[in-house]
């Protein structure tokens, strides 16, 4: 798709998808939450048959194509190999959420983020959290601040963390790099965060005044039920590594769309990884975190429906200075032509709070140049700038990265009311934005 030739209008049905997201729950939520899938449908469509007319079907089928096979599946096949471990993964114990305790299961879900990925930190951490504060009538706070830190920020400090710094560590950043050179930023967003959370919950533990006694009668000795499961999530680790380290040179073509080997071992593998713990991990771990397909079928519904309404928005920012979206391009870019590292924070920043905000990675590192070795040495403030700004950034809205649509489910699930897509953005807009231009004038100027 050559987004140089293509309108703005082609973003209508990317933002009606995201309005639709943001309204419809709010304004019909019956006809929301039966219908959803078909409306991620129709919005697909929406793009898929005007663009068949004006484009040829040969060039709708390959962008559909395209989405599926090289960007949609490989999504949704490790999104469902973290959501089945995680779940098969049982912390037992009578947790109790006070302020205090709630801090430290959030700290404990940020370390592990760097390592297994915000995913699956996201989905091992949030039902022990959801249980412990399950005695608590307020609790969407908690999740808020969860979703801010685990499932977003705390995810910066390697490729394992977060799939645009994936991305780069395939376009030859060097593993390490991210840590060396984002420590101090995600030190000071993540302490900040955990800070401003023990204040808030700290206020509405006492204004709640607690039950002493918890509903749930979960008093058995703290322990952990299905470990199986951790060998599995080291081994989901493995098949991503795998697939970033290992170059076979051997590529399938399916419907115009390359498929590489090491891609097509890796997703097999998750495949068989899920069927492993779906099958061997015993039943009571997953019944004790009541486990339910509902949250992975409600990403991978609306998901589709993202995944392709934003392909031509993302070919349109790729066309850099020669598409609609050249004032993006001329945005981030000095009058002497050297990259304004604020601006490749705030820009792929803001751009990833509503796109996939892998692919706004690569689009600004190509913006500034392209070149690993350069980026990572002599503009390698602009590098840490577009690679904190699309993840940190990620936590702007629910649909920003997938852990954060995931963790909202499994939340509304367990019957939290948590707020709606623009409650959420007051949240992060109160928390986080100021935040962020402090950053900006500390280390992105």
């Amino acid at each position: 798709m050559n987004g140089a030739q293509l309108s703005a209008w082609w973003g209508v049905p990317f933002a009606g998808m995201l309005l639709s997201i943001a309204l419809m729950p709010l304004t019909c939520p019956k006809l929301w939450h039966h219908h959803y899938g078909k409306i991620a449908a129709g919005w697909a469509l929406a793009f898929l048959l005007p663009f068949a007319v004006l484009h040829g079907p040969a060039e709708a089928g390959h962008a559909l194509a395209h989405a599926l096979l090289a960007e949609y599946l490989p999504f949704i096949i490790l999104l469902v190999a973290l959501f089945t471990v995680a779940g098969g993964i049982f912390i037992r114990g009578n947790l109790h959420g006070s302020p205090g305790l709630n801090v430290l299961l959030i700290a404990i879900g940020a370390v592990l983020a760097s390592f297994m990925g915000t995913t699956g930190a996201s989905m091992l951490m949030i039902r022990p959290l959801i249980r412990a504060n399950d005695n608590r009538p307020y609790v969407a706070h908690v999740v808020v601040f969860f979703i801010f830190i685990v499932s977003n920020a705390a995810g910066s400090l390697t490729p394992l963390g977060d799939p645009p710094l994936f991305l780069g560590f395939l376009q030859g950043v060097d593993f390490f790099w991210t840590v060396s050179h984002l420590l101090p930023e995600t030190l000071f967003l993540c302490g900040a965060l955990l800070a401003i959370f023990y204040v808030i919950d700290s206020y509405h533990y006492r204004k709640e005044g607690v039950l002493p006694a918890d509903p749930t009668p979960d008093t058995e000795s703290f322990g952990i039920d299905g470990k199986l499961n951790f060998l599995l999530l080291l081994a989901i680790v493995g098949l991503v590594l795998l697939s970033g380290l290992w170059k076979s040179g051997v590529a399938f073509q399916l419907a115009g769309t390359d498929i590489n080997l090491e891609d097509l071992v890796r997703d097999i593998g998750l495949v068989v990884v899920a069927l492993l713990s779906y099958h061997l991990t015993p039943s009571a771990p997953r019944v004790a975190n009541q486990f339910s397909w509902g949250p992975m079928q409600e990403v991978a519904k609306l998901f589709i429906g993202i995944f392709l309404t934003m392909a031509p928005v993302l070919a349109m920012l790729k066309a850099g200075m020669n598409g609609p979206f050249a004032s993006v391009a001329a945005a981030v870019t000095a009058p002497d032509g050297r990259p304004e590292p604020w601006a490749y924070f705030w820009f792929s920043g803001m751009l990833s709070s509503f796109l996939d905000n892998a692919p706004t990675y690569l689009v600004f590192f190509n913006l500034a140049g392209g070149d690993a070795p350069t980026l990572m040495t002599t503009l390698a403030t602009t590098l840490a700038a577009i690679s904190a700004g699309s993840v940190f950034m990620g936590a702007n809205s629910y649909i920003g990265n997938a852990p954060n649509f995931m963790v909202k489910a499994i939340a509304e699930e367990r019957g939290i009311r948590m707020p709606s897509f623009f409650g959420y953005m007051l949240w992060s807009g109160a928390v986080l934005i100021p935040l962020f231009v402090l950053m900006t004038f500390i280390w992105f100027r």
